[in-house]
């Protein structure tokens, strides 16, 4: 079993920066994928980016590719994303997920374990 701690959420003012963090149990999360989604109020939850067990491979959603950027320290069970130059169309539940498969792919039915989510507001 693995879990997922998302942090790192808030309110930002459009064109900052917010860094989110996604904390894992588990010594199996390093041979893991990992992927962001979010779920904005009244909308289905989306798709923002994924990175392989190695980080070596990355994908990310049109909306978001140039100025988010996810990354994973393997040592200390942790995934990142760095979101840039946020709109107010970036205001989410963001949530962390793990591929045990260890796909990169951009179907949320794919992964296995989810987070809690991190509310992530963007004011314009």
């Amino acid at each position: 079993q693995v879990q997922l701690v998302e942090s790192g959420g808030g309110l930002v003012q459009a064109g900052g920066s917010l860094r989110l963090s996604c904390a894992a149990s588990g010594r199996t999360f390093s041979n893991y994928a990992a992927g962001w989604f979010r779920q904005a109020p009244g909308k289905e939850r989306e798709f923002v980016t994924a990175i392989s067990w190695s980080g070596g491979s990355t994908y990310y959603a049109a909306s978001v590719k140039g100025r988010f950027t996810i990354s994973r320290d393997n040592a200390k069970n942790t995934v990142y994303l760095q979101m840039n130059s946020l709109k107010p169309e970036d205001t989410a539940v963001y949530y962390c997920a793990a591929d045990r498969a260890g796909r990169v792919t951009t179907l949320r039915h794919s992964y296995d374990y989810w987070g809690q989510g991190t509310q992530v507001t963007v004011s314009s």
